[in-house]
């Protein structure tokens, strides 16, 4: 068991590059603690942040133990920069993954960029790349070239690149940093020309990618630089090849220490996609949307009954869940990969397919209506019309029951209208009809879940449980045409049931699979300032999303998937897309509610 001391405080103390092709977390030490080839949801090629022994490593440590770190991006972009300081001297390390157009076409090759730049002195550090295979049941051979180092035994040649003296890299010795020092380490295809000029042409060209990808954005009045650290995390977690979007980079990193609630978070849950969609759509771009669009097409062949929850990268259905034989972050078991939840009925997925991909039939300036993009509406509002009183899992996923929620339910409706906007767009009487009577039949089974104790809607027909998740229904727009104080109460009740510090609720109150929660879900507290924003809060909102952010970020302004309020640390999987989604969400809302009178004024 963890001590109170470690637990005290704890955040991520990572940062993360990638180039929608891979992700890299890079820890304050240098190292790359997690980093999966060749895909999101392959095994991990370093992965000490899970186990320390079988993870391997690729770190460009001082040789003092004693020193002093901190991470920092290079504005508005996704490389990172690890300045490390000793008595020696100090350095910096400059760590990306490629992005650019070439050949009007995105380059996002499987290659690790790292330099090593001499920032005083005359430190002296030891470089160790130890890849693994197979979540580290493979430990690859290694054999010296000419200015490479080539691994073998795994998948796919993996070959470190550098111009570092190969020498002490293999035997890990301390050498003196006199000059820049280069390292490229590649899966498969190898590095082709030269190190240096290669490597700052890259560099160059993915600093402008980024940079110019924000100059594009579409950003709010309010917290600016919190939007665009958020968006460009969500912008990576699109594995672009095919689509899809993961919730997180991670697997297992535990929801609270020794719970088991260590769940794989690398697959594209079609809930989490149009929470993601529908920010970065706020943020003007469109892209992303068209590219999930192809994705939902692509699954929509193999499929012959329903959408599951989640799916893998590539479409594929198989998630089976498995625990394997690794320490666990800070000694937190079951290690799992594969989730499954994949198996579950969850029918909010519908509604929200529909939402995600609205735009592409009601915004001109993406305007790309394909005969197969409009079968995806009318199968998805079928889906509604035909499982909208069949119970399911719930957003949450409890393992042990079924209901009818109110999380699905306010999702059919809200699909529901909007495939009726798009019907109207289109001038599809038909289509318009059937999505008519379905906003109106989830309607009336959404009031199911009202109580009048609680004056609040509830987390399922027939239950008295308040659920976090319900406080959408205001940002969705659902009480636009009812009496101000049906919004009202049900903030209230959820403040008095579900928050249990300013700012940060738990998702429910009640028992579930694995007991009670002890640690705040980070969008529930997001869910709530936004459903602030929207009845006129906006004060309220904006002190409590600067709390959120200052408390809950870490040093580089990451969020993970929950917080312990008690301890003042974070938990689950790291970043969360879910969490970066509700803070973008939010400063939107705010920055709305501050030009316009909200709809209960």
């Amino acid at each position: 068991m963890n001590s109170t001391a470690e637990l005290k405080n704890h955040r991520y103390q990572q940062g993360l590059i990638g180039n929608c092709a891979f992700l890299a977390l890079v820890d304050l030490n240098t190292n790359v603690s997690w980093m999966c080839w060749p895909r999101f949801d392959s095994s991990f090629i370093f992965g000490s942040l899970l186990d320390k022994d079988r993870g391997g490593e690729f770190s460009l440590k001082p040789h003092s133990d004693s020193f002093n770190s901190h991470q920092s991006y290079l504005k508005n972009t996704n490389i990172l920069r690890t300045r490390i300081e000793t008595k020696e001297g100090a350095y910096d390390v400059i760590d990306f993954a490629p992005r650019f157009t070439l050949f009007e076409r995105y380059h996002k090759p499987l290659m690790l960029f790292r330099k090593v730049k001499k920032v005083s002195g005359r430190p002296r550090i030891v470089a160790k790349c130890k890849p693994v295979g197979k979540y580290g049941e493979i430990v690859p051979g290694s054999l010296m070239g000419s200015n490479h180092i080539r691994y073998e035994g795994l998948e796919n040649p993996v070959r470190l690149t550098t111009n570092a003296p190969l020498t002490y890299v293999q035997e890990e010795k301390p050498f003196y940093l006199d000059d820049d020092i280069y390292f490229v380490l590649s899966w498969g295809i190898p590095l082709e020309g030269p190190l240096e000029t290669t490597f700052e042409d890259f560099f160059k060209r993915t600093e402008n990618y980024w940079q110019k990808w924000i100059e594009h954005c579409h950003l709010p009045q309010v917290f600016q630089n919190e939007v665009i650290r958020s968006a460009l995390a969500l912008k990576i977690h699109q594995y672009e090849d095919t689509g899809a979007i993961i919730a997180s980079a991670t697997t297992s990193l535990p929801e609270i220490p020794h719970e088991g609630r260590n769940w794989d978070y690398r697959f594209c849950w079609l809930r989490d996609t149009y929470y993601t969609l529908s920010a970065i759509n706020s943020l003007g771009h469109f892209e992303e949307m068209e590219k999930y669009a192809h994705f939902i097409e692509n699954i929509e062949i193999q499929n012959s009954k329903t959408y599951q929850p989640c799916y893998r990268i590539d479409g594929s259905t198989d998630l089976t869940e498995l625990i394997l034989p690794l320490d666990g972050y800070m000694g937190n078991k079951p290690v799992r990969i594969g989730n499954q939840a994949a198996e579950q009925i969850q029918h909010d997925a519908y509604g929200q397919i529909l939402m995600a991909l609205f735009k592409l039939y009601t915004d001109e300036r993406v305007n790309s209506k394909t005969g197969r993009s409009l079968r995806l509406v009318e199968k998805a509002l079928s889906y509604i019309e035909q499982y909208m009183t069949t119970p399911d899992n719930g957003v949450w996923e409890f393992r042990g029951k079924q209901a009818l929620h109110s999380y699905a339910l306010m999702f059919h409706w809200a699909g529901s209208a909007a495939a009726r906007s798009v019907a109207r767009k289109l001038g599809d009487q038909s289509l318009e009809q059937r999505a008519d009577a379905a906003l109106k039949r989830s309607a009336g089974l959404i009031e199911e879940c009202y109580s009048k104790e609680k004056k609040a809607y509830t987390q399922a027909i027939g239950s008295e449980e308040l659920d976090a998740s319900i406080l959408q229904l205001i940002t969705i727009g659902y009480f636009h045409d009812k009496p101000p104080e049906l919004a009202k109460d049900l903030i209230a009740a959820v403040e008095k049931e579900l928050m249990i510090s300013p700012g940060f609720l738990v998702r429910y109150a009640h028992v579930d699979d694995f007991g009670l929660q002890k640690s705040a879900f980070l969008v529930c507290s997001f869910w709530y300032i936004e459903a602030l924003a929207a009845t006129g809060q906006e004060d309220k909102a904006e002190e409590l999303l600067r709390h959120i952010t200052a408390t809950a970020s870490n040093q580089v302004g990451l969020l993970a998937e929950d917080f312990d309020v008690e301890n003042n640390s974070q938990w689950g999987n790291f970043p969360q897309t879910y969490s970066h989604v509700g803070l973008i969400n939010c400063a939107y809302a705010i920055d709305k509610a501050r030009k316009k009178p909200p709809f209960l004024s």
